[in-house]
């Protein structure tokens, strides 16, 4: 009989060069215990963004008073690293000053989780994605008057 190990590795593509699903601590406890869940009933901005590839998506809200986002919540609808990272994508932003915001990258987030498996990477995006459009709108409301 084969070897499990190898017979696993062979179906289960662990020779895949885009590496392990293997989540750190970090990683699993933001998608254990994730931070700022949840919705905000009249957001100053809010966002709906997707990952057609894998099917994630995430609504994010915002509240801002001056010039700072004093509330964040998301709701996700994905894997685990899409929960993680857009937990760890709110710690990063909150209290944050809207250009110090804009400049956060999903390689900030990774760099936050202490790494992500490398086919996860894109799941890091989608919180940094959400979080622009939702400033967009913010600032569009913002221009109309409507705040």
């Amino acid at each position: 009989m084969q070897d499990w190990k190898k017979h696993y590795q062979q179906h289960q593509g662990i020779d895949d060069p885009v590496g392990y699903l293997v989540y750190n601590e970090t990683i699993l406890d933001h998608f254990k215990n994730p931070r700022h869940i949840g919705e905000i009933e009249k957001p100053d901005g809010m966002a709906l963004v997707g990952d057609p590839r894998c099917g994630d998506h995430i609504r994010l809200y915002l509240t801002i008073e001056g010039d700072k986002i004093v509330d964040i919540r998301y709701k996700v609808f994905g894997c685990a690293a899409a929960i993680a990272t857009t937990s760890i994508l709110t710690e990063l932003v909150i209290n944050k000053n809207l250009d110090e915001a804009l400049a956060i990258t999903d390689d900030d987030i990774i760099k936050a989780a202490g790494g992500i498996p490398a086919r996860k990477a894109h799941c890091s995006l989608l919180g940094v994605m959400g979080l622009h459009k939702a400033l967009a709108e913010y600032f569009l409301k913002k221009e109309k008057g409507e705040l």
